[in-house]
């Protein structure tokens, strides 16, 4: 399974992204790379970020990022 570079776009509603593919890489290690040439080379926006993700295709990939996640609880000794 390949590693996939994505734009992420956060829409400001917390439960709605948007994703552009950027491109796939067989090879953790490449891909890291990559994202960090990105990041300094050409930065975003601040509610635009580069992420890498682990998935069979780009629809998997795709689904994971977008799919909303609820915020962690913080536990009294966590703060």
């Amino acid at each position: 399974m390949p590693y996939y570079i994505y734009i992420v776009t956060d829409t400001g509603t917390g439960a709605k992204k948007s994703v552009e593919h950027v491109s796939a890489y067989e090879n953790f290690k490449l891909a890291k790379t990559e994202v960090r040439r990105l990041r300094t080379e050409a930065p975003l926006n601040e509610d635009q970020a580069y992420k890498i993700i682990f998935a069979a295709d780009t629809a998997e990939a795709e689904q994971r990022l977008v799919a909303y996640r609820e915020e962690p609880i913080a536990k009294e000794w966590e703060k």
